[in-house]
């Protein structure tokens, strides 16, 4: 056992000294010593009851005969971190997560690894450091929050962003607005729709590496809690066992996942994470694949916030592993694939068929390709992301004029008072990996809007990224980003911008000799940085490889 190396032997005295001082018996020295990795923090409404999930799980590993270690990771909630300057690092403390479980269970080495998150850059920052280490490793993530009701009407976070838009036109008073404060967000978990937490939790379950109803089962139910100890007793049998992270994550379950991300019309973070994901564990798996992917595979599921069904709902009818059935009835699904219980062929075997409503039979999908799509041309040679299952039909080919910013806050003033209007592209640059820096999210842009009734008729273009939560004409990832010379740094105001999103094409509208002339006025100089951005930024690579950082 991995563990040996600091519990064996008589130069390991001292360190048996240690382990002792931390109430360790004899008997224990001789078991399968397992980290129980967790996002705990009094202040993410997705992880303030992880330290009641990480219990269950350690009993779950004294059960199943292993001792269990506990060590807390930071975690960003990206709600709270939304518009402001928080938000630079929520996608930058991923890379920050995965280094600092990569210290700690090297130098205090282990035979295995439970990890707990629950939101947004923590689940693929754990899968990154599992893939790294490559021990023995499971998940089990904090659960979805339930729906609010607002007004009578089941509501998520998304909508709590939207309501702002209309407020500021009038359309909702004083009293409605403290109701949309007190009921949108009822309880503990990771908000309520089909949002990046959501999103990757349910893909860690169908890449394998997390049991069934880990993506869906709600965090208040009292099923999370055994789901947590079931899978703290299967991290030690994955020791004896001797299953490791690179054993699951093969291009052969990364695919079953691209697959379920298509056909439930995931969070178009989730392609900044599976990128980054695949490098990590070194699957030749790229933004084209992706493409790829989004042709071959139907959207079968529509979530909030594209429609009124709830992660719950998904839940209730079968959750993921109802999703991977369906898909498997056209064989898009490798069912050979091997998880942490089993085969996907093992797992399906108990799987719910689709219930028609929440989860759409294959035969008669609710889109004949996927929720997300990747769109090139002169903006965006190296790609872009639109969640297309998202967008409104009328918007899916749109030629609109670009209203420029140089940052999301001016952006989210104009369209608050007015300065967008139907016909309109606004354009939000310099907010990149790198220009960012850590490509901030763009919710409160895009739900401001909506808000205003704008989704039918304004298109929004970005090198940031954008919420799980964001709906719309949202074109976000373009890269290269404006930091880097991209296209996207030399639109101007009035410029025509073309988006076909069936035919997966962005361009700019302007002569090819213009371009050449603003290209010789060069970029903003790069901004006064300072800290862990300062080094963040001079490390990231652009969107279209997941905003890794360099191979030095």
């Amino acid at each position: 056992m991995r563990s040996d190396l600091m519990k064996q032997g008589v130069s390991r005295l001292p360190h048996r000294s240690l382990l002792k001082a931390l109430g360790l018996t004899d008997s224990e020295m001789n078991k399968p010593f397992i980290a129980v990795v967790s996002a705990a923090s009094d202040y993410v409404p997705g992880h303030m009851h992880l330290k009641e999930l990480s219990q269950a799980v350690k009993d779950g590993i004294r059960n199943a005969g292993g001792v269990p270690f506990e060590f807390c990771t930071i975690g960003v909630c990206d709600g709270l971190a939304m518009n402001h300057e928080g938000m630079r690092y929520s996608l930058s403390s991923r890379e920050l997560i995965t280094d600092s479980i990569e210290i700690m269970l090297t130098a205090h080495p282990l035979d295995g690894i439970v990890f707990i998150p629950n939101c947004d850059k923590i689940v693929p920052a754990m899968i990154l450091a599992a893939a790294r280490l490559n021990l023995p490793s499971i998940f089990v993530s904090g659960g979805p929050m339930s729906s609010g009701n607002v007004c009578g009407k089941r509501v998520g976070l998304s909508e709590t962003f939207e309501v702002v838009g209309r407020y500021a036109d009038g359309k909702v008073s004083d009293e409605e607005l403290m109701e949309w404060e007190n009921k949108a967000c009822p309880t503990c978990g990771s908000c309520s729709g089909m949002y990046t937490a959501n999103s990757m939790n349910c893909l860690t379950e169908a890449v394998g590496l997390a049991l069934p109803f880990n993506g869906t089962e709600p965090a208040v139910n009292s099923a999370r809690r055994r789901l947590a100890k079931e899978t703290g007793e299967r991290a030690v049998e994955l020791v004896r066992e001797n299953i490791r992270p690179l054993d699951i994550l093969t291009k052969r379950n990364m695919l079953n996942a691209l697959a379920t991300d298509m056909a439930i019309g995931a969070s178009s973070n989730t392609v900044l994470h599976l990128l980054a994901i695949a490098h990590e564990a070194k699957v030749d798996i790229t933004i084209d694949d992706i493409e790829a992917m989004s042709h071959r595979i139907p959207q079968i599921a529509k979530l909030n916030p594209a429609s009124s069904i709830f992660i719950e709902d998904l839940n209730e009818v079968g959750g993921i592993q109802a999703v991977l059935h369906e898909l498997s009835k056209k064989e898009l699904i490798d069912l050979d694939a091997m998880t942490v219980s089993g085969t996907q062929r093992d797992r399906l075997a108990k799987a719910k068929y689709a219930d028609g409503t929440v989860i759409h039979a294959i035969e008669t999908p609710i889109r004949a390709d996927g929720g997300i799509a990747i769109l090139k041309g002169n903006l965006a040679p190296e790609g872009a992301v639109v969640k297309q299952g998202a967008v409104k039909p009328e918007m899916m080919d749109f030629t609109g004029t670009a209203k420029v910013f140089d940052g999301e806050q001016e952006a989210y003033d104009a369209i608050l008072n007015g300065g967008i209007v139907a016909g309109d592209v606004v354009v939000i640059r310099y907010e990149g990996p790198k220009g960012g820096p850590g490509m901030p999210e763009m919710l409160s842009p895009t739900a401001a809007i909506a808000g205003k009734g704008l989704d039918g008729s304004v298109a929004l273009i970005t090198d940031g990224r954008f919420s799980g939560a964001s709906r719309g004409a949202s074109v976000g990832h373009i890269s290269p980003e404006a930091a880097e010379g991209g296209l996207i740094a030399f639109i101007e105001n009035g410029d025509r911008i073309h988006i076909d999103i069936p035919n997966r094409s962005i361009e700019l509208l302007v002569p090819e000799d213009e371009i050449i002339k603003r290209r010789e006025k060069g970029i903003l100089p790069p901004k006064e940085l300072k800290g862990y951005l300062k080094r963040y930024a001079a490390q990231v690579r652009n969107a279209s490889v997941g905003a890794v950082f360099k191979d030095n």
